[in-house]
């Protein structure tokens, strides 16, 4: 193998570096005896929707049933019973059903009606698994728009019944719940890519079945005629699929917010919805308006992008009053004991993009304080990052721009199935690196349910769950070809500038300062790695980003080597700043010859996992 072909096997993570070894098992990994094929036991149906020639007595309430679909035909039959206390709401005003299940909520121009899935039952899934749990009401039918948006649905019905089935699954106190973030496929290519990748994963594993999956925005990007190639996607997994709109499932020709995401309604899932699995409510927002305009979103000057909506419009991170409305009746029905899995495309704050008040949620404080006092997490996707962040971390972002001085629980970023848009090496395995902003390699996040407590794990895509860190050499040969290779890429004349073999290292990078990274991809204040270099003791690694008030940390001696080398030369983002890198410093006197380190990262958990890296040094190159 060449030293070039080297260079890109290693900074790639496909060789070059010793296989990871864990103390942890595969939780995509079939649990025997406790899940059946779901392909047999899903139950599959849909709402139902009666209609009478002379339509409801009292055109401005809409009423409907929520019963126990006994024999899983989607018709409320006689002999079915209604549930009581299961909430029904249509996007405002929150109802409980009374003792036999009925329900009644005031009728509005525009609005999806849902019912919030209890633990203990579950909701049907369609031939593409896509949860069914809502009706929208939109008499005329969508304004003209690109991609179809809401046929009319005319006047509204007699009634809109919500058929559940009982489920031990939903019910267990013990549940996988995939979160996965931007799947973002732009044209077919991108579907395979994501198919051969993150979807053939969960194609393989059983372990979620009761709580299902959730894609938290950017379903696909900007082109909403291939919501049916996704729904082909999620035919292949195993669960209910649910959805939450992103900035890239917007119908952009939409004039106003209120029809923004009509086709992504028609198609997938309301806009914003709640559901129970377990000891858990989760709650999916719409955290994305569009077009933002100044009167609502730069009241206070810092979003000068809304300014100008009819020209150049643009979105905001964003929770309209009405949704707001919708979110404090919500709580308001939940026990104070179970834990609130609140999730948004938009983060209500996030690290990458901690200096920026489109990129994060306006009403984070009001969201607070609707949440204090309980115990919650928060998941996000936009911004192609992986990020666990911990109560009590900081950033000076954060209090300059909504006066947060530090997170009052953990808020997750879970990283994207896209990566870093489906960019860079197309490998043997059929889809690209696409490593992200941070360096982190794509996949898909666990939370794990027990009871009303959480664990979250990263699964990198087509790799097992003791794949969790990504080692290298950061030295001033490589600094400097950072800079001379970022310099050439925008203004490529003559030859590129060669890294060479970053796994080998001279005295002069000895003296210049040389350490191994760590990227450990689901890193977090409470996390630790320590290194043991050849036979000696191990000593821990100091993480680049404190998380304590301070701002982003960025450039070559904040990066991670083993993925800015791949993405300098292949293309896409730069990883020249992440908030979960440690780094080991090696000894200014580290004897020639072969050398091996030995890493330890554990997580906030306990979770332990194991990785090695072996290098050389030289006394000159």
């Amino acid at each position: 193998m060449s030293s070039r072909d080297r260079v890109l096997a290693a900074v790639a993570g496909l060789a070059g570096i010793a296989a990871v070894a864990a103390t942890v098992a595969t939780p995509g990994a079939a649990a025997s005896g406790r899940y059946q094929d779901w392909d047999d036991t899903a139950y599959r149906g849909q709402i139902e929707v009666v209609r009478s020639d002379d339509g409801p007595a009292d055109p401005t309430v809409l009423n409907g049933t929520v019963f126990n679909d006994r024999d899983r035909d989607s018709h409320h039959d006689r002999n079915e019973r209604g549930l009581r206390g299961v909430e029904v709401s249509n996007g405002r005003d929150v109802v409980t059903t009374d003792s036999r299940g009925r329900y009644q909520l005031p009728v509005h121009d525009n609005m999806t009606v849902f019912v919030t899935q209890p633990a203990g039952y579950q909701v049907p899934v369609d031939d593409s698994n896509v949860a069914q749990f809502h009706y929208n009401h939109l008499p005329a039918g969508s304004p003209e728009l690109r991609y179809g948006g809401i046929e009319p649905t005319g006047p509204i019905p007699d009634a809109v019944n919500f058929p559940l089935v009982e489920s031990r699954l939903t019910d267990d106190s013990d549940l996988n719940c995939i979160i996965a973030g931007d799947l973002q496929t732009y044209n077919i290519t991108e579907v395979e890519y994501a198919r051969k990748g993150a979807i053939r994963d969960l194609s393989r594993r059983d372990d979620y079945q009761g709580c299902g999956s959730l894609f938290v925005g950017d379903v696909v990007g900007d082109d909403l005629s291939l919501y049916d190639e996704v729904k082909g996607l999620t035919a292949q997994t195993n669960g209910p699929a649910r959805f939450l709109p992103g900035n890239h499932d917007l119908d952009f020709d939409a004039t106003t917010a209120e029809h923004s995401f009509d086709t992504f309604r028609a198609q997938l899932a309301p806009a914003y919805f709640s559901y129970d699995v377990g000891e858990a409510h989760v709650i999916a927002l719409n955290t994305v308006r569009y077009p933002c305009t100044p009167d609502l979103d730069n009241a206070d000057g810092l979003r000068p992008e809304c300014n100008d909506p009819v020209n150049r419009p643009r979105y905001n991170g964003f929770i309209d009053a009405t949704q707001m409305e919708w979110l404090r009746q919500d709580l308001a029905q939940v026990d104070r004991d179970k834990l609130i899995v609140i999730a948004g495309h938009i983060g209500l704050l996030n690290w990458a993009d901690e200096g920026s008040a489109i990129h994060q949620v306006d009403q984070v404080r009001e969201v607070y304080e609707l949440l204090h006092g309980r115990k919650a997490v928060a998941l996000a996707g936009h911004s192609h990052s992986i990020e666990n962040l911990r109560t009590g971390d900081s950033m000076q972002g954060w209090n300059d721009l909504f006066g947060v001085d530090s997170l009052p629980f953990p808020h997750l970023t879970v990283g994207a199935i896209a990566g870093d848009w489906f960019s860079g090496r197309v490998t043997e395995d059929g889809y690209p690196t696409a490593l992200q902003r941070d360096g982190g390699r794509p996949g898909v996040l666990t939370l794990e349910l027990d009871d009303a407590s959480f664990q979250e794990r990263f699964t990198v895509t087509g790799e097992p769950d003791r794949e969790q860190t990504q080692l290298g050499l950061n030295t001033p040969a490589y600094r400097d070809w950072f800079v001379a290779r970022d310099a050439w890429n925008d203004n490529p004349a003559g030859a590129a500038p060669e890294l060479g073999d970053p796994l080998v290292v001279d005295q002069a990078d000895l003296a210049g300062g040389t350490w191994l990274t760590t990227n450990f991809f689901i890193g977090g204040t409470g996390s630790t790695v320590t290194v043991r270099l050849d036979r000696g003791r191990p000593v821990q690694a100091v993480r680049t980003q404190a998380m304590q008030g301070e701002d982003q940390l960025i450039g070559p001696e904040y990066s991670d080597p083993v993925a800015v080398a791949e993405q300098l030369v292949h293309g896409g983002s730069v990883a020249d700043r992440t908030m979960h890198l440690w780094r080991f410093d090696l000894p200014a006197d580290l004897a020639p010859g072969t050398h091996r380190a030995h890493v330890t990262a554990t997580d906030v958990h306990g979770r332990r996992y194991a990785d090695t890296l072996t290098f050389q040094v030289v006394a000159q190159r």
